[in-house]
């Protein structure tokens, strides 16, 4: 029995001592020093904000007008006599040119007429005058005689019966020379409405011209472009003078630019669009031709408009894609994190943006996309070598189509 125990006890006893060794040995076994990695961080595209002076450019569309165009009324009836050559569909006339002759007989007559009785109301005055200055000799001894006796009344019919006839004659007069329609503005004819032995009466419309010495274009202008042209609504250009305009236009495969001028704005937001209207004015738009072909700015001409805003001085420059929605920015900070940026934004184009407040020049902004941004969360500049307080000096131009 007491052998059977022993031969139990010894596997038992070997066992224990064996765990026993286990537990001394996990309890002296030495312990390895936290290893804890931080986070990788995430790399990222930037571009150094700088300082700078920049021109802004808004470009703009609208069709070519004249500024002056209207439709020749007959003043006088009558049969036409005579047509000018340039009376025509696309006739050029200068100022002063005789386009419309009205047959004139009547007027001419009525001018004799007129000067007729101009004639016999002068010699009534002067009879009048003599019958007065005699009244008043024999009446010098009378005390206090009638303005009648005196002849004051029939001087005063004589003279109102003179000025009545010379106001006669220059009625006639002027109808005479409304016989020869003409303007007293250089154009182009744009339409005819009647023809040689026509008869018209006073009121009849004969055609419609349009001056050729300045054309104007009227551009719809968003809130935006205007703050980047740096100019207030109801703006005009007065002693400021406007603001130089490119006009331009592909035709034939060429492309054809003009030079104008934007001289103001209206004093309202058109209720429907929601831009302001402004007036571009070009002046002597025929003259003003393609070298090679000679292609004036005609009247009808659908153009693309580029207008010098203003320039803004000591901005912020940034490239295009470091700005995002609700005008915020994404910068690499000193310390190589992530910091987000509300803006100021004076200018946008499809290139660059200029900043007035939010952003130092020499900054790192984010120009790539990153996945679920977090103030804070760390980040490896791609081209960190380039970030540098650069100040620009040179004007630019900036495109904006917005």
């Amino acid at each position: 029995m007491i052998a059977r125990l022993r031969q139990a006890a010894w596997p038992i006893g070997v066992g224990m001592a064996g765990i026993a060794m286990y537990a001394l040995l996990q309890v002296t076994k030495p312990q390895p020093a936290p290893s804890i990695e931080p986070p990788r961080p995430i790399r990222v595209e930037v571009v150094p904000a700088i300082r700078a002076t920049a021109r802004p450019t808004v470009v703009a569309y609208g069709e070519v007008r004249p500024g002056v165009r209207t439709q020749l009324v007959a003043q006088v009836g009558g049969k036409i006599t005579q047509i000018a050559p340039a009376f025509i569909e696309g006739g050029q006339f200068d100022a002063g040119d005789v386009l419309l002759t009205i047959e004139d007989t009547d007027y001419r007559a009525a001018v004799d007429e007129r000067q007729a009785r101009v004639a016999a109301a002068k010699v009534d005055l002067e009879q009048a005058l003599a019958d007065a200055d005699v009244a008043r000799k024999q009446l010098a001894g009378q005390k206090n005689p009638s303005p009648l006796a005196l002849k004051k009344p029939q001087v005063a019919r004589a003279e109102s019966a003179l000025k009545a006839a010379e106001t006669a004659l220059a009625l006639a007069l002027t109808n005479l020379e409304r016989t020869l329609i003409s303007l007293p503005f250089a154009g182009r004819v744009e339409s005819q409405s009647v023809d040689l032995g026509q008869y018209v009466n006073p009121g009849k419309a004969l055609g419609t011209v349009f001056g050729t010495d300045t054309a104007e274009v009227r551009l719809a202008l968003t809130l935006n472009q205007l703050s980047a042209l740096g100019v207030p609504i109801g703006f005009a250009g007065g002693e400021m003078g406007g603001l130089p305009t490119t006009l331009s236009a592909m035709m034939g495969g060429t492309l054809h630019q003009w030079q104008g001028v934007l001289t103001g704005l209206d004093a309202a937001i058109d209720p429907t669009t929601r831009t302001v209207y402004g007036t571009v004015k070009i002046d002597n738009p025929y003259q003003q031709t393609h070298p090679v072909t000679g292609m004036p700015l005609a009247v009808g001409l659908y153009v693309d408009a580029e207008i010098q805003g203003r320039p803004i001085v000591d901005a912020i420059q940034i490239a295009a894609e470091g700005l995002r929605a609700g005008d915020e920015i994404y910068v690499v900070d000193g310390e190589g994190l992530l910091d987000v940026r509300k803006v100021a934004v004076i200018h946008r184009s499809r290139d660059t943006v200029l900043l007035s407040a939010g952003l130092e020049a020499g900054e790192q902004v984010i120009v790539s996309a990153i996945r679920n941004p977090v103030r804070g969360m760390r980040l490896e500049a791609m081209d960190s070598s380039a970030i540098a307080d650069s100040v620009g000096t040179e004007i630019t131009s900036e495109d904006n189509e917005a």
